[in-house]
């Protein structure tokens, strides 16, 4: 990486990991794929249970394989036939894994969510939720974010997911109402009210969508 863009970043992350902490968050930043991987792991310690929603940034950095080698109690719900009852194992984890959408330089998290457990898992019942979020996905303010969590994001996963709504073929938000939209929920996470239960690892890298 260009070492202009690394010091940018790296200035860039200290202005986020501020305003989450004012708003009784925990941020870190990592120089790389390698550095956030061990420090996800260190945050959720050995013997955890741990869960996720379809957090791609985790799997990017080598952290989903690395709670499957079993010194972590680590509910796949991909490999769960039941995939309801994979879902509300979540609200009872000590730990649930996302990636945000978007997260504002003063540190709101912003996350568009079709069937919703990825966005109430965040909201309420796992003991710490922690995101892994590389730095591509930080905007000026909540309504950058919300533009890129509509026009970059959900049309990438919608494509991804092969769902046939407007923006599979334009490409950005067309404010929908198919009955496969994939933006159903909208989380802005602004504050927790409950100290050392929300941690954001930021990537110096570019993650997921």
């Amino acid at each position: 990486m260009n070492e202009n863009i690394f010091k940018r970043n790296e200035l860039l992350a200290g202005k986020v990991i501020k305003g989450l902490e004012s708003r009784n968050m925990t941020g870190y930043y990592a120089a790389n794929k390698d550095e956030a991987r061990k420090l996800a792991l260190s945050i959720i310690g050995k013997g955890s249970s741990v869960t996720m929603g379809g957090a791609m940034s985790a799997h990017e950095i080598g952290l989903v394989e690395e709670l499957k080698k079993g010194e972590y109690d680590f509910i796949d719900r991909d490999a769960m036939e039941d995939k309801r009852a994979a879902m509300l194992m979540a609200y009872d984890a000590d730990v649930f894994l996302s990636s945000a959408n978007a997260i504002t330089e003063d540190g709101v998290i912003v996350n568009i969510d079709g069937n919703s457990n990825r966005v109430s898992a965040i909201a309420q019942g796992p003991r710490k939720v922690l995101f892994i979020v590389g730095m591509n996905k930080v905007c000026d303010d909540v309504d950058g974010a919300l533009k890129r969590a509509r026009n970059v994001a959900a049309p990438i996963n919608a494509q991804r997911f092969n769902i046939s709504t407007p923006c599979t073929k334009t490409g950005s938000c067309m404010n929908c109402k198919s009955p496969d939209t994939i933006c159903c929920q909208f989380l802005i996470t602004r504050f927790s009210r409950h100290k050392d239960r929300i941690h954001v690892i930021l990537v110096n890298d570019n993650l997921g969508f």
